[in-house]
């Protein structure tokens, strides 16, 4: 019998992970990645819930645990840089601002593709630049110009995703969240330490520092956006003149802020974001489908990125081994994920502006109510508050779906 093949677009977690249960399930996968060589850069990231069991499943997560940050929880600062209130580390699957399993992108995204070794072919440096779906394969057509068919196309390739578009016919919504953050690796200095230490200056601005496993530190940038372009999606800048941009809003921000603007010129993987959350009202159509970010992007702030991409890269794989019928897997698979996305896509009234207040009095009160949070009183209340819906799945068993091991 003639294997079927995938071609999945996106060489970070989602795509990986979906190969990696598809070879489980005997199928053959490919994933064009339009970054020239794998990407190593990338900052801290969780592992939560479901997607732990998925990893349990995979026989991936001592790997996992292995290369985690050694993160202890989270502080929160004041501009002197005392701590205003601070949560540990949880020793759970899913509780807390900092999770048990913190793991660099990279990292992880590594883990993956080394797990998929010599069962999926990884094509750097290409890109999808046509699709036609005859019906019975899909004809694809890259932007080196080569042309294959393969059974089934998935665009993994992110919150900017350029198949997208190429892949499921019908309205995406990406609704911008009014909020930017630049994230950059710094040489680790002799004061940093093993806590996110997180600082918000008036203006809707932050600045944090995460240790990682590598002897450097995990910085980011945040700003809030309060005038017109708050809605609308990304705006375009050259490096130098997002440099230019930060420096003129950070300048006078405080605590560790300086050092980060320092760092700048001499950083090689920085990158920005304008964070936002896509709204698909489908994520599958003919012999196309999306997955993770491409699909259903909940934001960083949700804290359920990673997760989301784990655990929907293994019900994909599990429901297009179960149905022959690709019309009954693709339903499969939005009736299992569907209420997990939407959970994690339903922030907090005021998210992400909440944290981030815009002037010194609203500084005040948030910081008196992680205070409170803090508290052993309330020390339920401050889990509660940075945990999110990470549980929130029926999480089906495929396993005797497997034809092959890995």
């Amino acid at each position: 019998m003639t294997r079927p093949a995938v071609l999945i677009a996106g060489a970070s977690i989602a795509g990986p992970a979906l190969a990696y249960w598809l070879n489980r399930y005997g199928w053959d996968t490919t994933v064009v990645e339009r970054a020239p060589e794998f990407r190593a850069g990338g900052q801290n990231i969780d592992v939560r819930g479901a997607a732990r069991q998925v990893l349990r499943r995979a026989g991936l997560e001592d790997a996992v645990r292995e290369a985690t940050t050694g993160e202890v929880g989270t502080r929160f600062l004041g501009r002197d840089g005392r701590v205003v209130a601070e949560f540990p580390a949880q020793r759970s699957d899913t509780a807390g601002a900092t999770a048990e399993v913190e793991v660099l992108r990279g990292d992880l995204a590594r883990i993956l593709v080394d797990a998929t070794a010599g069962c999926t072919e990884y094509r750097y440096g290409d890109e999808i630049a046509a699709l036609d779906d005859t019906g019975s394969d899909v004809v694809v057509t890259f932007a080196s110009g080569s042309q294959e068919r393969f059974d089934l196309v998935v665009a993994a390739d992110g919150l900017r995703s350029s198949t997208r578009r190429l892949a499921v016919a019908g309205p995406v919504t990406i609704r911008p969240l009014g909020m930017e953050i630049t994230y950059l690796t710094i040489p680790r200095g002799d004061g940093d330490n093993d806590w996110w230490n997180w600082y918000t200056a008036p203006g809707g601005r932050g600045v944090t520092l995460r240790p990682d496993r590598h002897g450097t530190t995990r910085a980011f940038l945040s700003s809030i956006i309060y005038d017109h372009r708050a809605g609308t999606w990304h705006e375009r800048r050259s490096a130098a003149d997002h440099q230019a941009r930060l420096r003129e809003q950070f300048q006078d921000a405080g605590w560790q802020a300086r050092r980060i603007l320092d760092a700048l010129d001499d950083a090689d993987d920085m990158y920005f974001e304008s964070i936002a959350q896509v709204r698909a009202p489908r994520w599958a159509s003919g012999r196309t489908a999306l997955l993770g970010d491409a699909a259903w992007c909940a934001t960083p702030v949700s804290g359920m990125g990673t997760s989301l991409a784990i655990v929907g890269a293994y019900v994909l794989a599990g429901e297009l081994a179960a149905h022959a019928d690709l019309r009954e897997a693709f339903a499969g698979y939005e009736r299992v994920m569907r209420p997990y996305v939407d959970q994690a896509q339903h922030l907090p009234p005021g998210v992400p502006r909440i944290a981030n207040p815009r002037t010194r009095a609203g500084l005040a009160v948030f910081h008196t109510a992680l205070r409170l949070a803090a508290t052993p009183v309330a020390g339920r209340l401050g889990g509660r508050l940075f945990t999110p819906p990470a549980d929130h799945i029926d999480l089906p068993d495929y396993a005797h779906l497997e034809r092959t091991t890995h």
